[in-house]
């Protein structure tokens, strides 16, 4: 390429690229890249023209990468991955926790424990700028990794060695069941408790529901009710259509299911061990910013939400 050409290239021609071969719509990608979808899209054929060559196939249903887009493409996600590594590394000779910072959060924590965080943080890194993105828990993992979001919130254990993680508090579940359920006075459960057909979950790719399933080592039937998020959970089982397990942060200082839910702690005994999750940051295992996500971690650890137990003494993951 001549010199000319090569001053053409953007690299934020080539991120938009990168995200719509990873979405497959061009949409969502400008979603992502923070564009309007003219505006992504006119950059996209602008660097097909530089490029000379068409790297989407499309049509009005779905959108494909093309055999010769799929060597640009991957050549592409490199680049960016090294840019990015540079500006994080060029961050460092200042502090990451003075600047913006872009924090994945899956959706059964984030609306109950963000809003009481928020302010925690904002007296003790008055600089720090959040840009907060909501996903399922696979979705936000791939795009750390990706280099798209810098830390993110999960349920630990993470599913990947590629990153590093730090436990910040164990979340217990609370019982919810309707007033009068035969489980609503129950202190703890079996396994059994746990396999009745009214027993209710979320939907697919939530790891809730994952977690919910492992307590009672069965599999859900196909026809077993679900809900796409906590709150339809909570009216479903307001309605009463059944019982779930739930996180406490979810469901603390809650009246608005006064009279119709009960709500109580309980233990689920598989092994011995109390029900619930563990909570954690997660980063890329080669993040030069690591030393100030654990500083991070650290604050977020001794600020671990009232109900539940701090992770003091448990060990950071590092991947090897």
């Amino acid at each position: 390429m001549s010199g000319a050409g090569l001053a053409g290239l953007s690299l934020r021609d080539l991120e938009y690229a990168v995200a719509v071969a990873d979405l497959r719509h061009f949409g969502r990608a400008a979603e992502r890249c923070g564009v309007s979808q003219p505006a992504l899209s006119e950059q996209v054929r602008k660097l097909e023209a530089l490029l000379r060559v068409s790297l989407f196939e499309r049509s009005r249903r779905s959108v494909e990468v093309t055999p010769e887009g799929e060597v640009v493409i991957r050549q592409a996600r490199e680049v960016v991955r090294e840019a990015r590594s540079l500006l994080d590394s060029a961050r460092m000779r200042i502090d990451p926790l003075a600047g913006p910072l872009r924090l994945g959060v899956i959706p059964t924590l984030g609306p109950y424990y963000l809003p009481s965080l928020l302010q925690s943080l904002r007296g003790a890194f008055p600089q720090l700028a959040l840009r907060l993105e909501e996903g399922m828990t696979a979705r936000i993992t791939e795009r750390v990794q990706l280099g798209t979001l810098d830390i993110i919130l999960i349920a630990l254990p993470a599913a990947t060695t590629a990153l590093a993680t730090m436990p910040l508090f164990f979340e217990p579940f609370q019982i919810v069941a309707p007033e009068g359920h035969r489980v609503a006075d129950l202190g703890a459960m079996s396994a059994e408790d746990l396999q009745d057909e009214d027993f209710l979950l979320l939907e697919e790719g939530h790891c809730l529901r994952d977690q919910a399933l492992s307590l009672c080592g069965a599999r859900a039937p196909r026809d077993r009710r679900s809900a796409s998020s906590l709150e339809m959970l909570r009216h479903m089982i307001g309605a009463g259509e059944g019982f779930s397990l739930l996180p406490l942060l979810s469901v603390r200082d809650r009246h608005d299911l006064d009279g119709l839910a009960a709500i109580r702690p309980v233990e689920v005994f598989t092994g011995g061990e109390t029900a619930g999750r563990t909570i954690g940051l997660a980063w890329r295992a080669r993040d030069p910013r690591a030393e100030a996500f654990l500083r991070l971690g650290a604050f977020l650890r001794d600020q671990a939400p009232k109900g539940t137990t701090p992770a003091m003494d448990l060990p950071i993951e590092d991947a090897a």
